[in-house]
């Protein structure tokens, strides 16, 4: 059976599959990043991890993988096949392509994994059938990824879609890029979960617990989550101001809260539209597989491209 192998490398753990022709996944995995051990250790269990899954399709199926993708964090270069720069993983300027293309046998292909899962939510999940969307996972950060046409835009300089650096708060909080104000020092999962610890009085408590006291009636929880909303909606009519999506998908931990955060974030973007065309808003569909999902579409679409692209006659 033909098949792929399709790896989404997070801060901490990997997730990774091979998946069939048919996009059904036919052996799932996980494994740690190790990168306590420093980025050198990350790459090799990135390595190591493809070569295991190379050999467990062998062993099942008769034959290696066609072809491998790999979504990683970060600054991307999918052109030059570049892990530009992680800082959660310590690397800089990593030719993870060709490193895991000598390991492997086979043609790899790299992207970013917010791209890769808005990839997977526009062909596979709730952006299917949508000729444009903006997928936006709500997570430690804010990114976003541009579907266009069954594509998502990279941009000249792989840099497009991120929306959770859009000022929403001039002369706001720091944020960690140098400018104040961006969009997630308000609404990501973590910022929520630092201004509801704060709020609350217990330094373990997290957004999940905040949407949970909103559903109590909490007022500071509503005060919270509110704050996170508007500051949200003020970003995302940005966005769609200048992308003019179809569909708005909303992912990542905080979309876990459903209509806890569906309700007001629908009002709110609503009550800021004028001349816009207010796009349907949907929660992601695929959860925590859409990265790895991603990662088997960009393996699949480089054997694609490689079986259209026309003999050179010497």
């Amino acid at each position: 059976m033909r098949h792929v192998i399709a790896l989404d490398v997070g801060g901490t753990g990997m997730k990774a599959a091979l998946v069939g022709d048919d996009g059904a996944l036919l052996h799932r995995a996980r494994r740690a990043t190790g990168r306590e051990r420093g980025p050198d250790a990350v790459v090799e269990a990135i390595l190591g991890f493809a070569a295991d899954l190379r050999a467990h399709g062998v062993e099942r199926y008769g034959a290696p993988a066609a072809a491998a993708g790999i979504a990683v964090p970060g600054i991307v270069d999918d052109t030059h096949g570049t892990a530009v720069y992680a800082a959660n993983l310590g690397w800089r300027d990593v030719p993870l392509r060709d490193l895991l293309a000598d390991r492997l046998g086979m043609p790899v292909a790299l992207g970013h994994d917010v791209r890769a899962g808005g990839l997977a939510e526009g062909r596979l999940g709730a952006g299917r059938g949508a000729d444009r969307y903006l997928f936006v996972p709500l997570g430690t950060g804010i990114a976003g990824a541009i579907g266009i046409d069954g594509r998502v835009e990279a941009g000249a300089h792989g840099f497009a879609g991120e929306i959770g650096h859009i000022v929403v708060r001039p002369d706001g909080d720091p944020c960690p890029c140098g400018q104040r104000g961006c969009l997630e020092r308000y609404a990501s999962a973590s910022a929520v979960s630092e201004a509801w610890a704060a709020a609350c009085g217990d330094p373990e408590a997290d957004a999940a617990d905040c949407a949970k006291a909103v559903t109590s009636g909490d007022p500071n929880a509503v005060r919270v989550w509110q704050r996170a909303v508007d500051a949200l909606a003020d970003g995302l009519v940005t966005a769609l101001t200048l992308l003019d999506p179809r569909t708005l998908i909303i992912g990542g931990g905080l979309a876990e809260a459903g209509d806890t955060l569906f309700d007001p974030l629908r009002t709110a973007v609503r009550r800021r539209v004028t001349f816009q065309k207010l796009p349907t808003i949907v929660p992601a569909a695929l959860g925590d597989t859409a990265g790895c999902l991603g990662a088997g579409l960009l393996a699949q679409d480089l054997l694609a491209a490689s079986s259209t692209t026309p003999e050179v006659t010497p």
